[in-house]
């Protein structure tokens, strides 16, 4: 099987939803036969690289509400998490621009590891929605990625070029011209499509259904 998925690491529902797919992957036991591959998405190309603005209040502007309402909003998106057994600070996060995460994300992609492009992904919500860390600071970034065991100096040196950033927009391009509805979307063996961060109990029984007539 092979699973395509649009994501930002600045959407939550993003998070969410590869989450738990992932897990529906893992319960059906076809993960290892699985080729998943991250399509890059920014939600906001429009976000700086640095910003003195809280995401209540990025927040609020963006969707044209009040910063109380954009707190609670925010908060039940730390509640929408927490059913996929992910514990998310939003109202914390930084909202900055994702395009340098999006070109490490291409790089790691290069070495031909899925499972040190799975951790690289998962890194880098963690350090966004858990750790609230700006993931456009360089030294952040190359600070964790050379935890994954990942080379100092090759991920500098990415992040003070634009390297990878075609292969971003490629992918942004590919989305448009399917009509991508909204973030996430997987589009699983280039036919069938689950938009959003459905219930896990959808994610198995989609899986199961197009696994089962692929081995037909």
């Amino acid at each position: 099987m092979e699973i395509k998925y649009w994501a930002d690491i600045a959407c939550p529902y993003c998070y969410v939803g590869i989450t738990r797919l992932a897990k529906a992957l893992n319960e059906l036991k076809i993960a290892d036969q699985t080729s998943l591959q991250f399509m890059s998405f920014q939600l906001d190309p429009t976000l700086p690289m640095t910003t003195k603005l809280t995401m209540p209040d990025y927040y609020a502007k963006s969707h044209k509400i009040s910063k109380d309402q954009a707190l609670a909003q925010l908060h039940k998106i730390d509640q929408f998490a927490a059913t996929a057994s992910l514990t998310i600070k939003m109202e914390n996060a930084i909202p900055v621009n994702t395009l340098a995460a999006h070109r490490l994300i291409k790089y790691v992609e290069t070495l031909n590891d899925q499972r040190l492009l799975n951790q690289t992904i998962n890194q880098l919500y963690q350090l966004y929605f858990v750790a609230n860390k700006s993931i456009a600071n360089n030294d952040i970034l190359t600070s964790s990625m050379t935890k994954l065991g990942l080379d100092a100096s090759e991920v500098t040196e990415i992040l003070n070029s634009n390297k990878y950033e075609d292969k971003v927009r490629k992918d942004e391009r590919q989305a448009f011209m399917i009509g991508m509805p909204s973030a996430p979307l997987f589009v699983i063996n280039n036919k069938y499509s689950i938009t959003g961060a459905q219930p896990y109990e959808v994610f198995v029984e989609s899986l199961k259904k197009i696994n089962q007539g692929r081995t037909n």
